[in-house]
């Protein structure tokens, strides 16, 4: 068997509509899972599911909003009744609000908080309930460098402390759950180039800000986190646990 083969694995990949959630479906249906893209915009999800099938994997688009509990729980169910089963969470959609700490509303945070963190817990709670009955399962959260330090240069209080509450969720699952063959990590991104962030890629400012912070002097490109997606879906991870991975360019080291 040829290492990080992820063929007969499942997986369910959340804020697939684009970016890296995007980038993440691709990179483990090509390593052979079957996968689930669940995201609000069905149309997105449509055109990426018809990519994944012309490349010869299959591929279910679900549409979902992880803010509402009903929803992933049906989104779940429906997955499971598809594949007969979810293997690898990819736990990605993720919400990023600007704003003075002292002028942000109490709505606006918690907006954050809910897709940030309480989507998290519900796509694990109920993702692991099967990952639990059969005894295996991957959960990866993808966390980010500032769920680790602050900024200078764009206030974002909100995506700060869910970035750093996703880290430590990791930690108490893989504790709890390490009995049922279950691990649980973290991939904390740098900056990339995605449809969150395009708008500060044009600025000047911005970029130079990057350069000073990473060691490589450059953001990220997208493919740079294929090895770790599927390094942490694989069998060859399986005493990796609890663990956050930083692909930040060394952000978080200087």
């Amino acid at each position: 068997m040829a290492l990080f083969d992820l063929k007969g694995r499942v997986a369910f990949v959340t804020g697939a509509s684009s970016g890296l959630g995007k980038r993440f479906a691709l990179t483990l249906a090509r390593q052979g899972a079957d996968v689930a893209i669940v995201a609000r915009r069905m149309d997105k999800l449509q055109e990426l599911a018809k990519e994944i099938e012309a490349e010869g994997h299959r591929c279910l688009p679900v549409q979902c909003d992880l803010t509402v509990e009903y929803d992933v729980v049906r989104a779940v169910k429906e997955v499971v009744g598809h594949f007969g089963k979810i293997d690898i969470l990819v736990n990605n959609a993720g919400l990023a609000l600007g704003g003075n700490a002292e002028d942000m509303s109490l709505e606006d945070f918690e907006r954050v908080m809910k897709v940030n963190v309480s989507g998290v817990f519900l796509c694990a709670r109920e993702v692991g309930k099967h990952m639990i009955e059969n005894q295996y399962g991957r959960i990866i959260n993808i966390a980010s460098a500032y769920g680790k330090v602050g900024n200078k240069f764009s206030p974002t209080l909100s995506y700060h402390t869910s970035k750093g509450a996703v880290i430590n969720l990791a930690r108490a699952l893989a504790t709890e759950w390490a009995k049922h063959n279950i691990t649980v990590n973290n991939i904390a991104p740098g900056y990339y180039e995605t449809e969150m962030t395009e708008e500060l890629f044009k600025i000047d400012a911005f970029m130079n800000f990057v350069k000073g912070k990473t060691v490589f002097e450059r953001p990220g490109k997208v493919e740079e986190l294929d090895s770790a997606i599927v390094f942490l879906a694989a069998n060859e991870s399986t005493y990796i646990t609890g663990q956050t991975i930083y692909v930040d360019g060394g952000w978080t080291i200087i």
